[in-house]
């Protein structure tokens, strides 16, 4: 098996801000794994936040022993392996995983999908991201999301009443909200929670401090919409300690390290009776199909980085009447333009 990376940096159509930071492109670092004639695809997206970067990345490759993976692939196995190198890093841990599952599906002939158990039927629509902006571009944003059943917007600031307005000024889709650790003050965060209900908001990501687990607990068990840790949920072991605090978990594979462990993430929350979002990084088709092929496991999707770029170097996932639609093509489905 042969390891080869590319560095991207990945372009986004619009400034993307949040209520702490902005940006134009994240770094990408694009993987592939040759094997028997075959390529599986992967992707790190690397978003500032999460500390990595393409030195990092490389720095990483350079410990893996690609000649420990044998096919039919142990992801339980790598996934231990890839963490005892090295703490963090689960982007370009990812990276390593998706191209396996490419390359397992290519190897058995079966798409991702079908392998992880998902049903296409039940794919979920998936949302539409805005972020925080003047009220002029906001409204442009708003306008793009034409063609998507539902919109999610970056709230976190003092300008939050006026953002959703916008929106309610031209559509009546359901909303998602990312208020991205930004509201400090529980009883206005609650009085917030019940005025997001009467403006058809149908969840909220991460309202509060990861840290602040007290707060996060009491709003979640007053709110009338249900609360989603985010930031405050990385990895398997974070699963377990999110029942009781939140309604549900976003489950994103840059966090998760991979579609394997995504995947385990899911099953974990459905024991624990919470609800589960999929959602993404700014990604290109290839980390986007993946986690669609998850999707239909979950309640909800965020899966719309393609859509959001301007130089995806892959083919835009095919999307029809606001969901994926899932390819029976073996592996990812990914197509090269």
């Amino acid at each position: 098996m042969k390891l080869t990376r590319r560095p991207f940096e990945l372009e986004l159509k619009h400034p993307f801000t949040i209520a702490k930071f902005s940006r134009t492109s994240t770094p990408i670092m694009l993987v592939q794994l040759a094997h028997e004639g075959y390529i599986g695809y992967g992707e790190a997206s690397m978003v500032p936040y999460m500390g990595e970067r393409h030195e990092s990345a490389a720095a990483f490759l350079s410990k893996v022993d690609i000649g420990q993976f044998k096919f039919p692939f142990d992801f339980e196995a790598i996934t231990n392996y890839l963490d005892s190198l090295e703490p963090g890093n689960p982007a370009i841990k990812a990276a390593i995983d998706i191209a396996l599952h490419d390359l397992e599906g290519k190897l058995l002939n079966k798409p991702c999908w079908q392998l992880a158990g998902s049903n296409p039927a039940l794919m979920p629509v998936t949302s539409y991201t805005i972020g925080m902006d003047t009220p002029e571009v906001f409204l442009k944003k708003v306008k793009e999301a034409d063609g998507f059943k539902v919109i999610k917007v970056k709230l976190g600031r003092d300008t939050d009443k006026e953002l959703i307005n916008i929106i309610r000024s031209v559509t009546e889709v359901p909303i998602y909200v990312d208020a991205n650790q930004g509201w400090t003050d529980r009883q206005k965060s609650l009085e917030m929670c019940h005025w997001l209900q009467e403006q058809g908001v149908v969840l909220i990501e991460q309202p509060m401090l990861k840290t602040d687990t007290e707060s996060n607990a009491w709003l979640t068990q007053h709110s009338p919409i249900p609360i989603i840790g985010d930031e405050a949920v990385q990895r398997l072991g974070d699963v377990e300690k999110a029942a009781g605090i939140y309604h549900g978990i976003n489950v994103k594979l840059m966090k998760s390290a991979g579609m394997y462990e995504g995947r385990q993430m899911i099953l974990k929350a459905r024991q624990l009776g919470l609800k589960v979002l999929i959602g993404c990084m700014s990604e290109t088709s290839c980390a986007s199909l993946a986690a669609a092929a998850l999707a239909p496991l979950c309640d909800w999707a965020d899966i719309d980085g393609p859509f959001l770029t301007k130089n995806n170097p892959y083919r835009d996932p095919a999307f029809v009447d606001g969901k994926y639609v899932l390819s029976d093509d073996p592996g990812l489905g990914l197509v090269i333009k």
